[in-house]
């Protein structure tokens, strides 16, 4: 009783609440307005068209099909690292985990440079691959190159702030039973994190559909659709950009409201089963 009248105090209006609610309107509104605006600007038959028209299905495909590939390569490398970064001690630990969060800073475009230079058809890897039919630049093969890169700090640092916060000792106790690393990695540690893997993955995914500079740069074409925006509106204008902008605002709300509904399904049956 003491507890729920103490969180009924804390829920009452006071003038903190009120000076935090007046910061956070204007930041919701500073986010929702340009996004509102976009798409009431464009009329249901132009988006009808826009969204009918083959190149913009073509690079509405492509951007959601790239974006997944790259995320699905930091999950298989990104959770292992996450999960080392959380539990051990090594040497150039902290030189590695600001290496994973560097993309996070730096330009894009020069993002795009610096994987060029490793990936461009005369680079190191861009010959390699050459020589087994594997092309980066101007191929769907560097869109997702630019794309893991730019995504992959989001995924990591999410589920490596995930395995930090799960007690070491539930492992420890799941080896003095006889479970082998991977036994105990697989039923103890997974079960207990998969929720901030995927809200990891989700982020890594939708910083990739977003993503333009470094894919401008590294493969142009096949164009996703951020660059296919940025070209209709460098040629022809705001008019015609605007509907391809809107179709990929809604895609990515539709989206991410429906994975977020169905993590938010799944949470609430395991805490009905437990």
């Amino acid at each position: 009783m003491v507890d729920s009248a103490r969180h009924r105090r804390l829920r009452r209006p006071n003038s903190l609440v009120v000076v935090f609610c007046a910061a956070g309107s204007l930041l919701v509104l500073f986010v929702a307005w340009p996004l509102l605006s976009t798409i009431l600007a464009t009329s249901p038959a132009l988006l009808w068209a826009t969204l009918t028209d083959p190149e913009v299905l073509a690079s509405l495909w492509l951007t959601f099909y790239a974006s997944a590939l790259a995320t699905g390569v930091a999950l298989v490398t990104g959770v292992p690292l996450a999960y080392l970064l959380a539990r051990y001690e090594f040497p150039g630990k902290g030189l590695v985990t600001g290496l994973i969060d560097l993309p996070v800073i730096i330009p894009h475009t020069a993002a795009g440079v610096a994987l060029l230079m490793v990936f461009g058809r005369q680079a190191p890897l861009g010959r390699l691959g050459s020589a087994v039919g594997l092309h980066f630049t101007e191929d769907v093969a560097g869109i997702v190159v630019a794309m893991l890169f730019v995504s992959l700090p989001f995924l990591v640092n999410t589920a490596r702030e995930t395995f930090a916060l799960i007690d070491p000792e539930l492992e420890r106790v799941a080896w003095v039973l006889g479970a082998s690393p991977w036994q105990a990695f697989r039923y103890v540690i997974l079960p207990l994190a998969w929720r901030g893997i995927l809200a990891g993955a989700l982020m890594a995914w939708a910083r990739g559909i977003s993503e333009f500079g470094a894919v401008v740069i590294l493969a142009y074409h096949p164009q996703v659709i951020p660059v296919l925006v940025y070209e209709r509106f460098a040629g022809f204008g705001l008019s015609a950009a605007l509907p391809v902008a809107v179709i990929l605002i809604l895609a990515a709300l539709v989206t991410l409201t429906t994975l977020r509904a169905l993590l938010g399904r799944q949470h609430a049956a395991l805490q009905s089963w437990d």
